[in-house]
């Protein structure tokens, strides 16, 4: 294969990937995926020792061992754009010469964990509860752009919900890795996750903008294609799913709901639901 140019894979001077500012011996094989920048540090303080931390825009990044087994912990921030970032440049840094810019022969498979937040779609789906995302729909255009593979079924959801939701495109839908949600959300409630390119129209929220669906969130709601329905929402699962099957990747995703979009109420101990999955995932991955 030719060197792949400048213009599209881009090193910084000190050797670094573009973004995430990481030379490869910065990162694990095992990684927990995060939004919020703040919540690295609330990771990575489990650590037995940290040995990299290193910061660039919102991707923060802690490296370090927790119980003998050496973890990464990196910032996303929001949005499948910053996932289509991430994804993309985790992989070049284990599977592309930065020196020929050529993919390495081997390919390394990483295990991505996203720890996040997430509101709930049903009323059955309870504040507090900690949910793995068996699946995940965007309703992003993220996969306008790449030739992502998805069956029959999939494909099947996707076109059920654009006929419901009377949009142009047609959403994606990707399953999570079954090794990992077998190794680590065995336990934990199974859904599947609507991924929104926003959290206050895509989500059906009202401010000041208006909503052009009034009844987005019932639609939601009560979408049903044979025996799959919608559990929850946020702004990034689809897209880590998507580029874990193209990159091949093993990608997990699991949400600490603190929100019941149905029953209107939001968690008054959110923090601590969240750090509970925290030492879950540190204890399990």
């Amino acid at each position: 294969m030719a060197a792949i140019p400048e213009s599209e894979l881009i090193i910084n001077e000190n050797g670094t990937i573009y973004h995430l500012n990481l030379l490869p011996e910065h990162i694990s094989d095992t990684i927990i995926t995060v939004g919020d920048p703040d919540r690295v540090a609330k990771v990575s303080r489990h650590f037995d020792n940290i040995e990299v931390e290193i910061a660039k825009r919102e991707f923060v990044t802690h490296t370090g061992y927790y119980k003998g087994k050496r973890l990464t912990v990196i910032s996303t921030g929001m949005g499948t754009d910053n996932i289509d970032i991430l994804m993309n440049e985790l992989d070049a840094l284990v599977n592309i010469d930065f020196v020929s810019r050529e993919p390495n022969e081997e390919k390394i498979k990483l295990k991505i964990v996203r720890v996040g937040t997430s509101g709930s779609l049903q009323e059955d789906v309870p504040l507090g509860s900690h949910l793995a995302s068996r699946s995940a729909v965007g309703l992003d255009t993220l996969m306008e752009f790449y030739p992502l593979e998805q069956n029959e079924e999939e494909q099947s959801i996707g076109s059920a919900l654009q006929k419901e939701l009377g949009i142009s495109f047609r959403p994606y839908c990707v399953s999570a890795s079954e090794e990992l949600f077998q190794k680590i959300a065995f336990d934990m409630l199974p859904g599947n996750t609507l991924t929104c390119p926003g959290f206050y129209a895509p989500q059906g929220r009202v401010l000041r903008a208006g909503l052009k669906n009034k009844q987005l969130l019932d639609k939601y709601n009560t979408f049903r294609h044979n025996e799959f329905l919608l559990t929850n929402f946020e702004m990034e699962t689809a897209g880590y799913y998507s580029m874990g099957r193209l990159l091949g990747h093993e990608v997990l995703s699991l949400n600490a709901i603190v929100a019941n979009r149905i029953t209107q109420k939001f968690a008054d101990n959110a923090e601590e639901v969240i750090d509970n999955l925290i030492i879950k995932v540190l204890d399990r991955i």
